[in-house]
C-alpha cells in the first residue's frame, strides 16, 4: 500500500500531501491517523504547514466504502464503531486548526465533506480556479457531523446552513466571496501564490504568531469536544437506518438516492 500522505520538508515548511489520488484523496482511516500523527508530533521549529492533495483534486470527503464496511461492525460494550471513526477524524481536525504553525490549505479540484472541513481549520485556504466546494452528506442521508462546527465558526451559522441543506457547490469565486477561502488564484500561478503567502508567514515571528492562533480560537468560544461527541453518535444512528444505506448504496453505484424528486 502506498502511504496516505506524502511529506516534505523545506526548512521551517512543511508539506503534506494527501496520497489517494485513485480516490480523489478521499479520507479512510489511515489517512485521518496519519494527518493527525502529523500534526500532533510536529517539530517546534515547523513554522508553516502546507495542505494540498495529489492528483489535482484536494480531498473528495471521507471514504464512502470505508463507512460502509463499518456499518457490518455492530455496536458493542465499547460502543459503535461507527461513531468512533466519524469522532477520530474531528480530533484530527482540531489537531490542525490548533497547530503552532501556520496552515495553508491549496485547494484545487474536489474539496467535498472533509475535505471542505479541513478548508474550514486552515490559517489560509486558496481557491485555484477549477475547485469545486460541496457539503454532500446530506445528499447521503447523513450529516456533516464533525465538519459543521468549523463551517459555522468559518461561514456563520446562515450560510453554513444553506450549505448543508442545499448541498450546493461553490467555485473558488464564490468561496472567496463567502469568507470560506481568502484568495481566488488562476491555476498557473498557484505555485507563485503559495510561495507569496509562505514568504509573508516568515515575516512573522513564530512564537507570536501561535499566540495569537491560541488567542483568537479562545476569541471565538465553542465548546466543541461535547458537541463532537453528540454529533459522532447522531452520525452513526444515521449511518446505520435505511436511509443513508440507500444512499450509500446510490453512491456506490453512481445512481440517485431513492428520496431525490424531480422538479
Amino acid at each position: 500500500m502506498s502511504e496516505p500522505i506524502l511529506t516534505r520538508r523545506a526548512g521551517s515548511v512543511l508539506h503534506l500531501t494527501l496520497h489517494r489520488p485513485q480516490r480523489r484523496n478521499a479520507m479512510n482511516r489511515p489517512m485521518v491517523e496519519a494527518i493527525l500523527s502529523a500534526f500532533t508530533a510536529l517539530d517546534p521549529a515547523v513554522r508553516v504547514v502546507v495542505l494540498r492533495g495529489e492528483g489535482g483534486h484536494f480531498c473528495a470527503g471521507g471514504d464512502i466504502a470505508e463507512m460502509a464496511g463499518t456499518l457490518g461492525q455492530q455496536p458493542g460494550a465499547g460502543g459503535d464503531p461507527l461513531a468512533a471513526l466519524n469522532r477520530r477524524f474531528g480530533v484530527m481536525l482540531q489537531a490542525v486548526e490548533s497547530s503552532h504553525a501556520a496552515v495553508i490549505a491549496v485547494c484545487e479540484g474536489g474539496v467535498m465533506g472533509g475535505g471542505f472541513g479541513l478548508a474550514c481549520v486552515a490559517d489560509v485556504t486558496l481557491a485555484v480556479d477549477g475547485a469545486r466546494f460541496r457539503l454532500p452528506e446530506t445528499g447521503l442521508g447523513i450529516t456533516p457531523a464533525q465538519i459543521a462546527p468549523f463551517v459555522v465558526r468559518r461561514l456563520g451559522l446562515s450560510q453554513a446552513r444553506r450549505l448543508a441543506v442545499t448541498g450546493k457547490q461553490l467555485d473558488a469565486a464564490a468561496a472567496v466571496a463567502l469568507g470560506l477561502a481568502h484568495e481566488r488564484v488562476a491555476a498557473d500561478r498557484a505555485e507563485d501564490a503559495l510561495a507569496e503567502t509562505v514568504a509573508a508567514i516568515l515575516k512573522c515571528e513564530p512564537s507570536a504568531v501561535a499566540a495569537t492562533k491560541a488567542l483568537m480560537l479562545r476569541a471565538a468560544p465553542l465548546e466543541l469536544s461535547a458537541l463532537l461527541d453528540q454529533a459522532a453518535a447522531e452520525f452513526a444512528a444515521l449511518a446505520r437506518g435505511p436511509a443513508a444505506m440507500g444512499g450509500f448504496q446510490a453512491f456506490l453505484q453512481r445512481k440517485a438516492p431513492p428520496w431525490v424528486e424531480e422538479v
